[in-house]
């Protein structure tokens, strides 16, 4: 289920984090997914699991967006990722500069034009996370969230 606002008491157990701060660049963008796919890796889902290229696609989209959407002239935008062990679940945030520029409410969502190279990206948010939303905590920027169960628990 979609909401707005981010489902984290629904986790327990012990949580592993990372967060860093990338340019809001194409290059930064890239970046987050590589850094991403190697946390995963570390973290224990192989870079040939489902889960790891699961999770860095979802990064790689909101990234995307962050650079595309949410850029202001010398800011940066924000990675996080946690890892609710105990469900294998995986919270993707990413931080941008621009809360004015909120992406559409989850479910409210119209297919892109068979032309177009490009709106396609809060689709697949959408379909392969289990909640996903927005939230913005002050009035400087906004985070584009989703969570999503890791496939092939690690032993």
């Amino acid at each position: 289920m979609n909401v707005e606002t981010a489902p984290v008491d629904e986790h327990t157990g012990p949580a592993r984090h990372f967060r860093i701060r990338l340019s809001a660049t194409a290059r930064g963008a890239r970046l987050a997914r590589h850094l991403a796919a190697e946390q995963l890796d570390t973290w224990g889902w192989p870079y040939d699991s489902e889960g790891n290229r699961t999770g860095s696609l979802l990064v790689a989209e909101l990234a995307t967006n962050a650079v595309r959407h949410g850029r202001a002239r010398g800011r940066d935008f924000a990675l996080r990722l946690t890892l609710y062990a105990q469900d294998a679940t995986l919270r993707i945030e990413v931080t941008d500069a621009r809360p004015d520029r909120s992406p559409p409410l989850p479910g409210t969502f119209t297919p892109a034009d068979p032309d177009t190279e490009s709106g396609r990206g809060l689709l697949l948010v959408e379909s392969l996370s289990t909640h996903w939303g927005a939230t913005a905590g002050d009035p400087y920027t906004k985070t584009v969230w989703c969570e999503v169960p890791l496939t092939g628990r690690p032993e």
